[in-house]
């Protein structure tokens, strides 16, 4: 890995790299044999390997990833350093703060929502994160 990376793609590559050690030991899976069985595309698992990525990875891609090797999803959300629960299931008692950010993780891990309105919903929130935030005179 490059040094200079994010935390984020550190942290995440070395849990891929866990799982696929574990995978190949316990199940005697090639890399091949872990995207067959995962469903995740060998460049996409390379990619995470790398700390490839701008963007978050797909967490339906992650969740699928996860299961298929019975890994806990909350320690890859740990690794990309979201919320261990990921997206929050409905709750009617919930402020409007927390029901925006819901509604954004849940559009970010929906599949059917295409991969560029997903960077455009993290280009925004990353810029409104980077924003100076103004006091009041």
């Amino acid at each position: 890995m490059v040094s200079g990376k994010g935390t984020a793609q550190v942290a995440f590559a070395r849990f891929v790299r866990r799982a696929i050690d574990n995978a190949r030991a316990e199940r005697g899976w090639t890399v091949t044999d872990l995207a067959t069985q995962t469903g995740i595309g060998r460049s996409t698992v390379f990619r995470w390997l790398a700390g490839d990525w701008h963007d978050y990875p797909e967490l339906a891609k992650v969740q699928g990833f996860c299961v298929a090797l019975g890994l806990p999803v909350a320690a890859a959300f740990r690794a990309l350093g979201l919320p261990e629960a990921g997206p929050t299931p409905r709750c009617d008692n919930d402020g409007p703060l927390e029901a925006d950010i819901r509604a954004i993780l849940e559009r970010l891990a929906d599949p059917a929502v295409s991969v560029e309105e997903k960077h455009h919903i993290r280009d925004l929130l990353r810029y409104l994160a980077q924003r100076p935030i103004h006091q009041p005179d």
